[in-house]
């Protein structure tokens, strides 16, 4: 067995996963951590051997069944963060066609940055601004962005920013 992979230790795809000791309840976890990363980003229960003390061996199905488990994990949550951001309006052009205008906040922990995206009814990209993330994108922002033609945004910045 070569040194990444072990019965309680795995490399591979961007994660580590370890089997510890489960400290709140007996037993044993798995924690998964991305390469670059010092904590966990995902622990989940893990079943006890044959002698049932010891962990079960990892072993490479376990591993790879895991690290899409992580991924899929990170994947709801970038997903979820970036939908409690997201506002969307929809407005109607100088001729007649609907718009749909879609206001985003790039999170940083020290500069966090606004985007204000236009598409056409059809689907195509119109316009792409960046702003203040505190930018209150009502209705009639919206409909002021597009009348301007899609110049310089303006809106209520929201104080909580």
């Amino acid at each position: 067995m070569d040194k990444d992979h072990t019965d309680t230790h795995w490399t591979g795809s961007g994660w580590t996963a370890d089997v510890v000791l489960n400290e709140d309840g007996g037993g044993w976890a798995l924690a998964m951590t991305r390469d670059g990363h010092d904590e966990p980003l995902l622990v989940v229960p893990w079943v006890m051997g044959r002698n049932k003390k010891d962990p079960k061996p990892l072993n490479p199905a376990d591993f790879a069944t895991q690290v899409k488990a992580a991924q899929d994990y990170l994947t709801r949550r970038e997903q979820q963060i970036r939908s409690a951001y997201r506002v969307i309006r929809h407005v109607t052009s100088a001729e007649g066609e609907r718009l749909r205008v879609v206001f985003d906040v790039v999170p940083d922990e020290f500069e966090p940055q606004g985007e204000v995206v236009a598409w056409s009814a059809a689907g195509e990209e119109l316009a792409r601004r960046t702003c203040a993330p505190g930018l209150k994108l009502s209705q009639d922002v919206a409909q002021d962005w597009v009348d301007g033609g899609f110049e310089a945004i303006q809106g209520g910045e929201d104080p909580s920013w």
